[in-house]
């Protein structure tokens, strides 16, 4: 690894330590996911996994299921910079997990050109599109100097 590669490996850990701060905002009880945009070495936005504004703060259902409306941590960060001054073409996004399908549509719409994250999803679905779409995709174990990246 180069000293720049080594580097940005340093930053990336200290944003994806930044998202999982933000995650701690999360009311939700089985996961708690932290995002972060990222432009220009400024944070543009950020979101935690939640319910929509003006709803309340419960997660899952009695059953311990997540409610259908509960909002996934990037589609926060996404929607919230679209509803900005700012965009998220080439940014990058640091999330605690990787994407889901459905956010993972979200991240190659938006023009985001990097995802960075330290855990997985529940499936690979939508790590899998944003390899076919192109968007370079980076693992960063943060309890370890591993690293793997896509594209």
């Amino acid at each position: 690894m180069t000293d720049k590669e080594a580097k940005q490996v340093e930053v990336d850990k200290k944003y994806l330590r930044m998202a999982g701060i933000w995650a701690e905002n999360s009311y939700c009880k089985r996961r708690k996911v932290g995002a972060l945009l990222v432009k220009d070495q400024m944070i543009i936005s950020d979101g935690y996994n939640g319910t929509p504004s003006g709803f309340e703060n419960i997660c899952e259902d009695e059953h311990n299921v997540t409610k259908p409306y509960v909002l996934h941590a990037e589609a926060n960060a996404i929607t919230k910079v679209a509803a900005s001054s700012n965009n998220s073409k080439g940014a990058t996004i640091y999330i605690t997990s990787s994407p889901c399908i459905e956010c993972a549509k979200l991240i190659i719409q938006s023009g985001i050109s990097r995802v960075v994250f330290s855990d997985n999803y529940r499936t690979p679905e939508g790590y899998d599109l944003l390899l076919r779409a192109g968007i370079q995709t980076d693992f960063i174990d943060l309890n370890d100097s591993q690293r793997w990246t896509t594209n």
